[in-house]
């Protein structure tokens, strides 16, 4: 059997979609805890507030008991530390991600060598979901249903009913 830990799940997550949902389900599979800790990234200017993309994801993964959902606006390794965390998870797409997210995991074991990353591909059917495409999807009234949770869509589209006004 597997030996297993805590892993945090970094994310902006703004908003959740089934995809990141699914790589919390499959991590919790194999870690006996799942943090998903939303970043804060006000230089990206989230669509969601920080407190709406928290309430988002704790609500799509309230079913699965090893999973918690935490705030974050410190180094990721500086997190890992405070949490006695020795894994970040990252999620692939395509193989486009693959490149960034290999020179984030070799800055971080740089800076932090006691934190390992490991990666998760989405699945297939989620492989080219991402958060921006479901963003600019609902804004001019395309069907999201397929990709984010239904509490997700509604909120997405209170969101963009808010911004037009």
């Amino acid at each position: 059997m597997m030996n297993k830990n805590k892993i945090i799940y970094p994310g902006t997550f703004d908003p959740i979609t089934y995809g990141h949902s699914n790589i919390i389900s499959r991590a919790a599979n194999l870690f006996d805890e799942v943090v998903v800790a939303v970043a804060e990234s006000s230089k990206k200017q989230p669509f969601f507030s920080l407190e709406q993309r928290i309430n988002l994801a704790q609500e799509v993964t309230k079913n699965i008991p090893q999973v918690s959902v935490i705030k974050f606006d410190c180094m990721l390794v500086d997190l890992a530390h405070q949490l006695n965390a020795k894994i970040i998870l990252r999620g692939l797409r395509a193989v486009s991600d693959f490149e960034y997210e290999v020179q984030l995991s070799g800055m971080n074991h740089q800076i932090a060598p006691d934190i390992e990353t490991i990666f998760i591909s989405a699945s297939q059917e989620h492989a080219f979901v991402s958060s921006s495409l479901v963003r600019e999807m609902a804004s001019i009234g395309g069907d999201v249903s397929q990709f984010i949770d239904p509490k997700v869509q509604i909120a997405l589209k209170q969101e963009l009913l808010k911004k037009k006004c």
